[in-house]
């Protein structure tokens, strides 16, 4: 009886997972506005003002988009585009540039 409850309950933390979290393409078909200033991949446009979110961790994505929306986080532009995103917006574009691969290949700060 005891493993058929683990069983269960492994079975009910899988399924849990696979709900939780974003999925990359629709985030990339969601990430039409970003990329104006983040990139097509999430690499930049060659200003260094704007982000590269690129290879960054999802879930670091997902607070700071969360805070840009309920304004915790300062900056306007972002806000306005985050206040428009749903929590499974905001998980699709984490998962989305999360799973890009940065061209950052310099990270020291001389």
């Amino acid at each position: 009886m005891t493993l058929r409850i683990f069983i269960a309950v492994a079975a009910l933390c899988a399924a849990g997972s696979a709900w939780a979290g974003g999925d990359v393409a629709r985030g990339q078909e969601k990430s039409k506005t970003c990329q104006a200033c983040h990139g097509a991949d999430g690499n930049g446009v060659g200003d260094p003002q704007y982000p590269i979110i690129a290879g960054q961790y999802a879930d670091y994505l997902a607070v700071a988009l969360k805070a840009y929306r309920a304004k915790k986080r300062d900056n306007m532009i972002m806000q306005g585009f985050a206040t428009t995103l749903s929590d499974q917006d905001i998980e699709d574009l984490s998962a989305y540039f999360g799973a890009q691969t940065s061209k950052i290949t310099d990270l020291s700060h001389e």
